[in-house]
């Protein structure tokens, strides 16, 4: 059974995440009051994720992002930030953190984002066995996919125990590159080939998967295609990544801080793919993105 601890100076904060995450039968929750009886929790019975709030005294989330990274690059951190700490998530986006989860979406994000990050985590170690029997430095493929977002988990994860076993990065840069390669799969199934949008979503909530299902079995989109790219070596990994759709106005996307959103999630997406990539580049008519992660 997992473990997830839940880090908030504010006990109603801390009890609504904790509560949220309690209906999930599957996980047990800890808690603790700041980030420095997070790390007393984590040194005395290490958890399987920490989610934790990113201001907070004596030891903000940022500062736990870096010390669970030096002593415990095991353990994945998600962040929940308010609306006028975005820059900070980012930055502890870079220093190691797994994600992060705006205050204003803890209810109908937490969950999934948890259940995403715990998956992406999970060491299958029989397939690790496999793949380290490779002898190539050299990981390469190219795939069509259906506008089906059952296929981006299994997906990311073999590109993540590829990326992991060839050497170019540790346990957490295999979840970074998981979460990033995520984030564009869907972003090309559903805003790209899809057409589907924040206007298709409630209040900021992801889209419903049953309109998913239908306009994916309507034409035109039923017969669009995702085509997915992968390279990756002991130096790098780079994926080229483009859908069928009408694409976007790319400069609507220049700044960081801006996204065009598959999920009704504003601009986290674009921000987690360029927290975690050393590069991401739209081609000029918005329909491919090329992502490289560097060792």
């Amino acid at each position: 059974m997992p473990t997830v601890l839940v880090v908030d100076d504010s006990e109603v904060d801390r009890r609504l995440v904790g509560g949220i995450l309690e209906m999930r039968p599957e996980y047990r929750i800890v808690y603790a009051a700041d980030g420095v009886e997070a790390l007393a929790s984590v040194r005395q019975s290490r958890p399987d994720l920490i989610v934790t709030d990113l201001r907070m005294p004596k030891m903000d989330g940022l500062e736990l992002v870096r010390s669970v990274r030096a002593e415990w690059p095991a353990v994945p951190v998600i962040l929940v930030t308010g609306h006028d700490s975005q820059s900070l998530a980012l930055e502890a986006l870079r220093q190691g953190a797994a994600g992060f989860v705006p205050k204003s979406e803890v209810p109908t994000m937490l969950a999934e984002t948890v259940e995403d990050v715990l998956a992406l985590a999970r060491s299958d170690r029989a397939y690790e066995k496999l793949v380290t029997c490779l002898n190539r430095s050299d990981f390469t493929f190219f795939l069509e996919l259906e506008n089906d977002p059952s296929l981006v988990r299994p997906l990311v994860q073999l590109v993540k125990q590829a990326a992991g076993c060839i050497g170019l990065c540790d346990f957490t840069g295999q979840v970074r590159i998981g979460v990033a390669l995520k984030e564009a799969l869907l972003n090309a199934m559903l805003h790209g080939n899809l057409e589907l949008g924040p206007q298709h979503s409630h209040a900021g909530q992801a889209i419903d998967p049953g309109l998913v299902e239908q306009r994916r079995h309507q034409p035109p989109y039923r017969d669009r295609r995702v085509f997915v790219d992968v390279k990756i070596s002991t130096e790098e990994a780079r994926f080229t990544i483009r859908d069928e759709g009408p694409g976007f106005d790319v400069a609507s996307v220049s700044a960081p801080g801006d996204s065009v959103s598959a999920t009704g999630q504003g601009g986290r997406g674009l921000s987690l793919m360029r927290a975690f990539m050393d590069e991401v580049a739209f081609s000029e008519v918005g329909n491919k993105v090329t992502m490289c992660k560097r060792g």
